[in-house]
């Protein structure tokens, strides 16, 4: 039997060749386990156009081409294994800003990005319905703010 962060890699390397469904990625996405980095007593996140993107990696190969450039030197990198749904469903919403998952960033044309949209994203979490965007500044130097 094929493992679930193994499956999504195999799908997210057919995407990015231009094939599968869309939908079909995000649904492996949601039914994977992903390893997510643990630092300073929450998950390893960077912030990059105006977006908090939590990185979650297919499994523990691609975790340690993560740790070898950002990780803590010669300790071993502390990680949780959170399902896919979990963190866009529950974890990302409730980081009171835009919040997406990056999933295998350090592993060279095989990392892809799951933006905080509907579609991946509850709705009132989602920066492209009104639910998302209502009571949400926007403009430079407001990417923390209030949820509705």
């Amino acid at each position: 039997m094929q493992q679930p962060g193994t499956a999504l890699a195999e799908r997210i390397a057919e995407r990015r060749r231009g094939g599968d469904d869309p939908r079909a990625l995000v649904g492996e996405m949601r039914r994977s386990v992903l390893l997510v980095p643990v630092a300073d007593g929450g998950l390893w996140s960077v912030r990059s156009g105006g977006v908090r993107w939590v990185c979650g990696f297919t499994d523990e190969t691609a975790l340690a081409r993560f740790a070898l450039r950002h990780g803590p030197g010669d300790r071993p990198v502390e990680y949780a294994a959170l399902l896919g749904a979990r963190i866009v469903d529950e974890i990302l919403p409730a980081l009171d800003e835009p919040a997406g998952l990056a999933v295998d960033i350090a592993t060279e044309d095989g990392s892809m990005f799951f933006p905080p949209v509907a579609g991946i994203v509850p709705d009132a979490a989602a920066v492209d319905t009104d639910a998302g965007a209502a009571g949400r500044p926007t403009g430079p130097g407001t990417e923390r703010g209030p949820r509705s």
